[in-house]
């Protein structure tokens, strides 16, 4: 594991090492020595890179091995001296030791952290960009994607300078607990101290947001502008932050992006899921520190080995994943309706047009299908629907669109489209702040060509960097700067003001049940009256 501390280097020589060393060239080819800042666990050193000053692998709470597995997250310890920041810290565990059982969407959808990287249960840390040390800027955490399974704050398409220099703003990227090491449901037999066991990688982050209120003014931040965004799982994240008693006031904006999440899992899932872990390890679940104790290493692989027993045992996603614990998570985030808890908080949420291309692409014959492999998927995929009528609705739509498109959008809007649009009826049903709603509809070329608006896409252009997504936007033609211009400002705008705005922008209204207007981002955006709310709705019909 790379720390954030190195006794046997002197700071000029440890700097001097990191400039040599290629871990991490996208960030590192123009840095310098940064200033000093002292936080409430001691002083730290970052670097600047292209004028903004990047401090990386702050420890926001202890280290979680041992007798601190599957229990909320502690304080950090203190430190005397400076402590060096110019390395990331650990991401969670979160790869198989049998082999990588991750197919190439998922490569494309969770980006790869930089050379030097390692995985450790050490990973409760998080990183800072900020122009200045100085002054009050709003605050942008980034909650990274990966579902609940895997990822990291550290890859090159998160990188916050560009965001952080195009905004005068803060940003930070938090990495905690993933899998295994933050979802195991240990409550009925771990008693009362593990009463929360099943939703530690989620209370990681709250801890995260109370280290941003007590040091990101040390930063030049302002604890009282924080927005929390996040894309794919780490949008899911942000739906349960916003249900969540302990993160009240911690946050007061929040960005859903690609991850409406309504529901979590049940107790009697995920209790059924640590059961089947403990007997991989050949235990009992209520022999709880005997689990504390096990290896990082064969933890993970009895997790991985348990995975398919899941699945097979028709649990799905309810074991592994944030649980309605009761205590943690007291109820569903978005259902039946919006939280309390969170009614002062404006949303911006939205979904990317064709998401589940990058998750049904089997291989390029896929691209081909016909009429009749067309309605064998929807079937299949739909058993209770009129086949014909769903794929005529789709069709009605969209007429110009293939048979594997159509497929896509149904499966797109079953995923993501439904969800996103429940659960902003729901928030602006609730009253309070607002909610706006967006879809990302600019397709890329990469990725074959055939991926149109496809998961993922838009995360580069909302960090302002497009140069360090070649594997995701490919080559794409002119026009690209200008979108991730504009994408980039309008999250900016939301996050300093609660209103999404940029220059290239029609007015924005927020969303309501009369005014269903959702912005279409592309080359050209504009407003649209709920777009495929036709076929959404022959969808929500068929299931």
């Amino acid at each position: 594991m790379h720390r954030c501390t190195h006794p046997r280097l002197s700071r000029r020589r440890l700097l001097a090492s990191v400039l040599s060393v290629p871990l991490a060239p996208y960030a590192l080819a123009q840095s310098a020595e940064g200033p000093v800042v002292a936080t409430t666990n001691g002083k730290v050193r970052g670097l600047v890179d292209q004028g903004i000053h990047v401090f990386r692998g702050l420890p926001y709470a202890a280290p979680t091995a041992g007798g601190n597995r599957f229990l909320p997250p502690k304080p950090p310890s203190a430190w005397t001296g400076v402590r060096e920041a110019l390395l990331f810290g650990a991401s969670s565990p979160q790869t198989n030791p049998a082999g990588s059982t991750m197919n190439w969407m998922m490569r494309a959808a969770v980006p790869s952290d930089p050379p030097g990287v390692s995985e450790s249960e050490s990973c409760l840390v998080l990183n800072v960009w900020t122009p200045a040390i100085t002054g009050r800027r709003p605050v942008m955490v980034w909650l990274h994607g990966g579902g609940f399974s895997s990822g990291s704050a550290s890859p090159p398409m998160y990188d916050g300078v560009a965001l952080a220099r195009r905004g005068d703003i803060v940003v930070v990227g938090v990495n905690h607990r993933l899998n295994v090491f933050g979802y195991t449901h240990l409550a009925t037999g771990g008693g009362p101290a593990f009463a929360s066991s099943g939703n530690a990688g989620m209370l990681d982050i709250v801890a995260a947001l109370e280290w941003v209120a007590a040091n990101i003014a040390a930063f030049g931040g302002d604890p009282s502008n924080v927005t929390i965004f996040g894309e794919s799982g780490g949008g899911a994240k942000v739906s349960i932050l916003l249900a969540m008693p302990a993160a009240r006031g911690l946050f007061h904006k929040a960005i859903i992006e690609s991850g409406p999440g309504l529901r979590v899992g049940s107790a009697e899932e995920a209790s059924k899921g640590a059961e089947l872990l403990a007997a991989e390890l050949g235990l009992r679940a209520q022999q709880v520190h005997e689990l504390q104790q096990q290896p990082t290493e064969r933890v993970l692989k009895a997790y991985f080995a348990v995975l398919p027993k899941l699945a097979g045992g028709g649990l799905g996603t309810g074991a592994f994943n944030p649980v309605l614990d009761g205590s943690a998570i007291p109820r569903h985030p978005f259902d039946p309706d919006a939280p309390a808890v969170s009614a002062s908080v404006p949303i911006l949420i939205g979904s990317n047009h064709n998401e589940a291309a990058l998750f049904l692409r089997g291989s390029e014959q896929d691209f081909a299908i016909g009429e009749s492999a067309l309605k064998q998927r929807v079937s299949a995929a739909f058993p209770r629907a009129d086949a014909q009528a769903l794929i005529a609705a789709y069709r009605a739509g969209n007429p110009s669109a293939t048979p594997w498109d159509l497929f896509v959008l149904m499966s797109t809007d079953r995923m993501f489209g439904a969800n996103t649009i429940l659960l902003a009826e729901r928030k602006a049903a609730a009253g309070g702040a607002p909610v706006y709603v967006y879809r990302f509809d600019w397709e890329t070329p990469g990725m074959g060509g055939h991926m149109h608006a496809a998961h993922g896409v838009e995360v580069p252009f909302v960090f302002d960097n497009t140069t360090r997504a070649a594997g995701i936007l490919g080559a794409p033609s002119g026009g690209v700067e200008e979108l991730a211009a504009t994408i980039s400002g309008a999250w900016i705008a939301f996050a300093r003001s609660g209103v999404p705005a940029a220059p290239k922008l029609p007015p924005w209204p927020a969303y309501s049940a009369s005014n269903r207007k959702v912005m279409l981002l592309n080359a050209e955006s504009r407003l649209a009256d709920d777009p495929g709310g036709a076929e959404r709705r022959a969808l929500l019909k068929a299931l």
